[in-house]
Formats: C-alpha cells, sequence, structure tokens
C-alpha cells in the first residue's frame, strides 16, 4: 500500500469515524434541535469508546502490537454502535418493537417546576424517525457508516503485515 500502511489507515479511520458521527449527532442535537430518543444516546457511547481507543491506538503507534490490538477494539466499538444503529432503524420502520418508550430533557427541583418542565420539553420516540434522507434515518445513516467502516477497519487490519512499518 502506498502512503500510509494498513494499519496506519485503520487507525486514522478509528478516530476520524467516531469523531465525526458524534460531531454529527451532537450538531443535529445543539445546532438542528433534532433531541435524541434513549436509543439514540445508546448509539453514542461505543463511538466514544471507540473514539477513546483509536487515539490510543494513535498515541502506541510506537508499539505495533498494542497499537493494533486497540485499532480492532476500537473498530469492534464502532460496529458496536452500527448494530445498534440498525435495531434502532428497524424499530423506526415499523419492522420490530424497540426496547424503550421515549425520552426527554426535563428537569426540574419541585413537583410543579417537574411537571412544567416536562409539558414544556420537546418528547422523543424511538420509533419516530425526526429526519430522514432518501428514506434513511439517522440511526440507519449510523447503521450504514460504522458498520461499513468497522468492517473496512477489521479488512485493514486483516491485510496488515505486522513487518511493514506502522
Amino acid at each position: 500500500m502506498s502512503g500510509l500502511s494498513s494499519l496506519s489507515l485503520a487507525r486514522l479511520l478509528a478516530v476520524l469515524v467516531p469523531a465525526a458521527l458524534l460531531g454529527g449527532a451532537l450538531i443535529s442535537q445543539y445546532v438542528g434541535g433534532l433531541y435524541p430518543c434513549e436509543m439514540c444516546m445508546w448509539q453514542r457511547w461505543p463511538h466514544l469508546a471507540g473514539l477513546i481507543l483509536g487515539i490510543g491506538a494513535m498515541a502506541l503507534r510506537a508499539h505495533i502490537l498494542p497499537s493494533a490490538l486497540l485499532t480492532g477494539l476500537a473498530g469492534f466499538a464502532i460496529a458496536t454502535s452500527g448494530a445498534i444503529g440498525a435495531f434502532h432503524a428497524g424499530v423506526e420502520y415499523g419492522w420490530w418493537e424497540g426496547l424503550t418508550a421515549c425520552s426527554t430533557t426535563a428537569t426540574g427541583t419541585s413537583v410543579q417546576d417537574m411537571l412544567d418542565s416536562i409539558m414544556a420539553a420537546p418528547i422523543t420516540r424511538c420509533d419516530v424517525a425526526p429526519w430522514s434522507l432518501f428514506g434513511i434515518s439517522l440511526a440507519g445513516y449510523n447503521a450504514i457508516v460504522s458498520l461499513g467502516a468497522a468492517g473496512l477497519i477489521l479488512l485493514l487490519l486483516l491485510r496488515w503485515n505486522n513487518k511493514e512499518e506502522a
């Protein structure tokens, strides 16, 4: 492989993919006003773990085998988010029932404050896609991108020869 070795490229993907997907989720929430449901939040945690593992793999690039192991674990975390995204997309498309109800951003210190907050807070259902493009929801795109990236990371790791430069 010219330029980057397959391990270097796998490490780069293990950092860029979860960073981009988490960044997109946060922008859609805080700029776009698309409040996440509970299953949306479930998809974020494996991406955060993948990002941390990917950064660790980059930091340990001088130590080839630990770096490759962390890269593989990051790929597994990314795949986990993709699997949750695929399940969530199936719930949104009505293919099966979800495991949760709704989520809200309601908070309060007294009972009345809590009730007022609940009544004013946006309620986000897990079985309704708040946004889609070409009939694919955000959860669906997360599944496609995450599972594709995880597969590519795995493929790059399988192609990696531990004698090549990392």
